[in-house]
């Protein structure tokens, strides 16, 4: 299991970012500091690379707006789901197993940047 340093009450700091981080792959895709800050402290890279990934289907890269919603299971299985921002769900994936510390957590993505909805 992964030993997380990462709390709600965290993630409140970021309403902003001073530096732009650049995916190591989807070189077009660029993330916050709060992105940056729970995929470090929750070891959720993965969960950015998702995100970047996912930007390669058509149906998904139509949404200028993005909202990504993880939610975990009791039993360490989750799914991943992109909305429209309209609570019109464009991609959903299974996640087999992750030791991800919340029950949920939320990302937008807009202008090719993932960040935390507090610093949108």
């Amino acid at each position: 299991m992964n030993q997380s340093t990462l709390t709600k009450s965290d993630l409140r700091q970021f309403t902003g970012t001073e530096q732009w981080h650049r995916h190591g792959i989807a070189r077009n895709v660029l993330y916050t500091d709060g992105a940056q800050y729970v995929a470090e402290s929750a070891g959720a890279y993965w969960l950015l690379d998702e995100i970047a990934f996912a930007q390669s289907i058509r149906q998904v890269a139509a949404e200028g707006f993005q909202v990504w919603k993880l939610k975990v299971n009791p039993d360490h299985t989750a799914s991943l789901e992109c909305e429209d921002g309209n609570s019109n769900i464009r991609f959903s994936k299974r996640i087999e197993f992750t030791d991800f510390p919340f029950d949920e957590v939320a990302f937008y993505f807009t202008d090719n940047v993932i960040m935390l909805p507090s610093e949108y």
